[in-house]
């Protein structure tokens, strides 16, 4: 495999005012204090020996704590991000409560060359946004998604 693969969910649903995305605010100290191009889908890496659709379903359940919603997925494709990595997605309509996640944790050394290892989040909060609040929220190479997502939307009727 040449460079890091990555995989993820997209959950939307329609309103009167029209489409919203769940999306989660990533966790730990780098994040804590910013807002734009601070959230994600909920997506991981994977490994060769893993399908990346088997990988969404995972991750989105380590992250939340939940089972993705049942439903058709739609797949959005792949986007290589500028760190090099290649993030896989899928979109699926559905409702969660939010109130509802459980966040998985990861560990790191914090504060650097401290030698303390701590928890983290690795989302710390999750909410149903507009797709036009996501824009602004989403990291830049997650955006593409919600533009795929929007063309499959307005396709669909």
């Amino acid at each position: 495999m040449s460079g890091k693969r990555s995989a993820g969910l997209l959950v939307y649903r329609r309103t009167g005012d029209g489409t919203e995305v769940l999306i989660g605010h990533m966790g730990g100290p780098f994040w804590a204090r910013r807002e734009a191009a601070a959230w994600s889908m909920p997506k991981g890496e994977y490994e060769d020996d893993e399908r990346p659709k088997d990988a969404a379903r995972r991750e989105f359940s380590e992250e939340l704590g939940l089972t993705p919603p049942e439903g058709p997925w739609i797949p959005l494709g792949e986007h290589r991000q500028r760190g090099g990595k290649t993030v896989t997605a899928w979109a699926v309509e559905g409702e969660l409560d939010p109130a509802d996640a459980v966040f998985g944790t990861f560990r790191m050394e914090w504060p650097r060359g401290s030698g303390i290892q701590r928890d983290f989040p690795e989302l710390d909060r999750v909410a149903w946004v507009s797709a036009e609040e996501a824009e602004k929220r989403l990291v830049a190479g997650q955006r593409i998604f919600l533009d795929r997502l929007g063309l499959h939307i307005s396709d669909a009727g």
